[in-house]
């Protein structure tokens, strides 16, 4: 610009018939008398932006300082103020010719309406003989599209939105912004529309609203009481007439809840407790958190931790830092954390005072934080100790699911009751079977003799005991309520209909119904399709333990099958000694056939008594 000025000083003084000397002269010397400008650069806070075909207007940031610049006295002062635009892609900037749709007034450029080439650097100076100042600033224009929008229903607007709060059961009036600054340009009067965007939903409410309590007044909207439903982003839309021509332009006000004034407004300290305890560990990082609550005020807070009743900023040991955050907003009730962090904690930091104080214009509150060091825990032996202990679990887990027969086994030796000193049982076991030759040949020859000779049992079998000339349906009765167990060998040529075995199991099942003391083991000697037992069996076998003969590989005293069939039967003592030899032997059974003749003997009774069977089934 000083370039400029001296140019036209220089062009004045040629045309006015100067030689040559005279000429130079008058150029330094109008040079010398020129001030210089002070430029204070682009003023990015003061940027502008004006929605296109609305009014705007740029205040001129050299009087927003009224201490530095204000306009009245510069204006006593002989200064004059000038606007300059420099377009964009040049370098020069030019002087604004004012018109009807630009105007200056006092220290604002007026553009009524804004239109879109009107983007650009605008530059104010003010100046007189002696002094000279400039500075810049921005401005914008928007199309109505390039603007935000919560919803299609806003109108849009290029300016922020201003923000005011509202205490609940209280009123207040809102007045649009800048509606004061555009009043100084109306010819006429002036109307506003007022809309609201709540923030539950995204639906328009246009003024006048349905409520008594918000209602117009004037140009201004009055709430005579807040409610949380009248939170949200409020729109106004100023129209006005100027120079016969209709102007507009929108502003948006963000209205928000806040608790009432009358509340208490003390700040508190809600964590530490009096009674909390941080525990701290040696040479490691440390975090002390402290929990302010902070009533609303529009007023200043603070929130601080001091230690041995300095503040970190005056702390000479650079261990110490803090960090605030806010960690809810409850309607203009703000709850502030903030953490103290001490970096490699040392012992000597126990004895040190740690105070955390809140703080604002109506009260004051500091506590004290306890500490506490934690105790660490031998970890190397606590692990050890644990997989120990773990694989300890583990083999006697493995051990029981091996060898729990035979751990069941020993602690029925060792702890169990020989039945024989509780009841007046004659028999130990009685022996129900098919009486056919195979089966028959096994229970008289391996069931008997094992159990009877190995096992020490006494053992009923109804062939052999019983007496030639009785009743046979008395005698079994009789003597299976004479048995500790009823042992029932399972076939396929077992419990036909009208059997004599049938009459022993049913027998066996009523007194187990009874009393309770007989009990019935199942030994299935031969696979049996489900579809061959007999009523009866289906139903004991819910509920009864059942022993399978496994052929050859049952044939060892040390099997499975005579390990589970010995869990099912009477606990019997023996001598420490001979017990234990016969335990633990393996032996081989032969098969015998000495027996057979005492079959025969009575298969003839048998055969005589089979009505009587028949009508006691």
């Amino acid at each position: 610009m000083a370039s400029l000025i001296r140019t036209l000083l220089f062009l004045i003084l040629v045309v006015g018939g100067t030689t040559a000397g005279g000429t130079t002269a008058a150029v330094s010397q109008a040079s010398q008398s020129e001030p210089r400008c002070a430029d204070w650069g682009e003023s990015s806070e003061r940027a502008v932006s004006v929605l296109e075909g609305e009014a705007g207007w740029l205040s001129c940031p050299l009087f927003f300082h009224p201490s530095v610049y204000n306009y009245t006295s510069t204006q006593s002062a002989g200064h004059n103020l000038f606007w300059y635009r420099l377009l964009e892609g040049h370098e020069l900037e030019q002087p604004i010719t004012y018109s009807v749709r630009l105007s200056r007034d006092r220290e604002r450029l007026w553009l009524q309406p804004a239109a879109a080439d009107d983007t650009g650097l605008y530059i104010c100076m003010l100046r007189n003989k002696s002094s000279c100042s400039k500075i810049a600033m921005r401005l914008k224009v928007l199309r109505p599209d390039e603007v935000v929008r919560g919803t299609d229903c806003e109108p849009p607007v290029a300016v922020a939105p201003t923000q005011e709060v509202i205490p609940f059961q209280q009123g207040k009036t809102l007045h649009c912004p800048d509606l004061q600054e555009a009043g100084k340009m109306v010819d006429e009067n002036t109307t506003i529309t007022w809309y609201h965007v709540p923030r539950s939903n995204t639906r328009c409410e246009k003024a006048p609203f349905w409520t008594n309590d918000r209602q117009l007044k004037g140009l201004s909207l009055e709430f005579h009481i807040m409610y949380e439903s009248f939170q949200g982003l409020y729109f106004c839309t100023v129209h006005y007439q100027r120079r016969g021509q209709t102007l507009n332009f929108s502003r948006s006000i963000n209205v928000s809840a806040v608790y009432p004034s009358h509340l208490p407004k003390l700040p508190s300290i809600l964590t530490p407790s009096d009674h909390h305890v941080f525990t701290v560990k040696q040479d490691t990082e440390a975090r002390l958190v402290c929990t302010g609550l902070f009533p609303y005020l529009e007023s200043w807070w603070e929130i601080w931790w001091t230690v041995d009743g300095k503040t970190l900023e005056k702390l000479a040991d650079r261990r110490f830092s803090n960090i605030n955050r806010q960690v809810k907003y409850d309607f203009g009730d703000r709850t502030e954390e903030s953490v103290l962090v001490i970096q490699d904690f040392q012992p000597e930091d126990l004895h040190r005072e740690f105070n955390c104080s809140v703080k604002n214009e109506k009260g004051f509150e500091t506590r004290r934080a306890q500490l506490q060091e934690e105790v660490s825990l031998p970890s190397v032996e606590l692990g050890c100790g644990l997989g120990v202990t773990l694989v300890l679990m583990l083999l006697l887990f493995v051990v029981y699911h091996v060898f729990w027969l035979e751990l069941l086994l020993l602690y029925r030796s060792w702890f169990g009751t020989d039945e024989r000193h509780t009841d007046d049982k004659e028999y130990d076991v009685y022996i129900s079977y098919a009486r056919s030759g195979e089966e028959e040949q096994f229970v008289l020859s391996t069931l008997r003799s094992v159990l009877e000779n190995e096992l020490g049992y006494s053992v009923c079998i109804f062939d052999r005991d019983s007496l030639p000339g009785g009743t046979i349906t008395d005698e079994t009765l009789s003597f299976v309520a004479r048995s500790r167990r009823l042992l029932v060998v399972i076939s396929p040529d077992y419990a036909s209909q009208g059997s004599q075995a049938l009459l022993e199991l049913k027998a066996g099942i009523d007194g187990m119904a009874r009393g309770g003391h007989l009990r019935v083991i199942l030994v299935q000697y031969k696979p049996v399709r489900r579809q061959g037992w007999v009523r009866e069996l289906r139903r004991a076998r819910v509920a009864l333990a059942l022993v399978r003969w496994q052929g050859d590989k049952s044939q060892e005293l040390t099997s499975r099958f005579w390990k589970r069939l010995r869990v099912e039967l009477p606990v019997r003592r023996v001598s420490g000694g001979e017990g234990a030899g016969k335990d633990m032997a393996l032996m081989r059974l032969h098969s015998q056939n000495s027996t057979n003749s005492q079959t025969g003997l009575i298969s003839n009774t048998v055969k005589d008594t089979q009505k009587v069977f028949n009508s006691a089934v």
